[in-house]
């Protein structure tokens, strides 16, 4: 391959990622400046360890995006296409938070137009999280996004645009994730169990250490409605009229609580995490002890 043609061609790979990610920095919502508030006020008397190295483990090569280090471009491997590629390590993709969200219609819900969908409540504990990680000098992405973990501000404005565009997705996608790497699931998870527990164990024999984050609203915790109520299904389900709604509430609070005591019971043997956050709750709470769970999850590999 002419040498004057390869390098016009990566010139313009280069240009090209330049130019997407400065249209996706001017089109992100305030979910950035609300997770940096949030991350804010937990990292008050948190404080990160950063480590440094590279490793000598080769782990992937994956494509140059905005905000990467110039000194990690590997250009034999660029030579070989019009695009820049990054030469990654086993060490820096193992110090890595892969994060989560639940994209399903479920999510899409709240009881009162007071409360935050559980969506939104989701993306923004999900970036704050990324926040703090990345002030403790870790790397973060988005599963699913196929994209390898990155750091720095760019990181941070990437994972942001990304969430604003998440796929209807119900179940985490599975993927090939270096040892040692954590994490993150944020969900409702009202969807089969067992559909569930196959994913998460596909991680779990990977020795991924992991932790689950159930977001509900408070009307599912409590099914407060009395009398004649129709429900409509928000995932292609059938409509379900009721005529006393009270009639049926302790028998969904059992069924609820079933798959609280299942979610639970998978992680305590799994050696992973499990919080509860209700959307009507402050997000800091959950994300301190979040953040402090990640943390003590680092400290034990090293």
């Amino acid at each position: 391959m002419d040498k004057r043609h390869t390098r016009e061609g990566v010139g313009r790979e280069a240009l090209r990622l330049r130019q997407q990610s400065e249209q996706a920095a001017s089109r992100l919502p305030a979910l950035l400046l609300n997770a940096e508030r949030v991350a804010s006020t937990v990292a008050q008397g948190v404080h990160g360890r950063r480590r440094v190295g590279q490793g000598e483990t080769f782990w992937q090569f994956r494509q140059y995006e905005q905000g990467d280090s110039l000194q990690q471009l590997d250009w034999r491997q660029s030579a070989k296409s019009d695009r820049l590629y990054i030469r990654e390590q086993e060490w820096e993709a193992a110090q890595s938070a892969w994060l989560w969200v639940d994209a399903s219609a479920s999510m899409d819900w709240r009881s009162l137009d007071t409360l935050p969908f559980k969506s939104e409540r989701a993306k923004l504990l999900m970036m704050a999280l990324a926040v703090l990680s990345i002030r403790a000098g870790e790397r973060v992405a988005l599963l699913g996004s196929n994209q390898s973990p990155r750091s720095g501000r760019g990181a941070l404005m990437n994972l942001a645009s990304q969430l604003s565009v998440v796929a209807d997705r119900g179940l985490p996608p599975l993927r090939h994730l270096p040892r040692n790497a954590q994490l993150v699931f944020c969900s409702d998870f009202l969807m089969p169990y067992d559909d569930l527990e196959q994913r998460l164990r596909h991680f779990l024999a990977s020795g991924l250490r992991g932790h689950l984050v159930q977001i509900l609203d408070p009307a599912e915790l409590a099914l407060p409605y009395q009398g004649r109520t129709r429900f409509e299904g928000l995932e292609g389900e059938e409509s379900w009229l009721l005529s006393r709604v009270e009639a049926v509430r302790p028998r969904y609070i059992e069924r609820l609580k079933r798959l609280r005591e299942s979610l639970v019971d998978f992680c305590a043997a799994a050696g992973w995490g499990y919080s509860l956050h209700v959307t009507e709750r402050a997000p800091e709470t959950t994300l301190l002890a979040l953040h402090q769970a990640l943390s003590a999850n680092r400290r034990r590999f090293f």
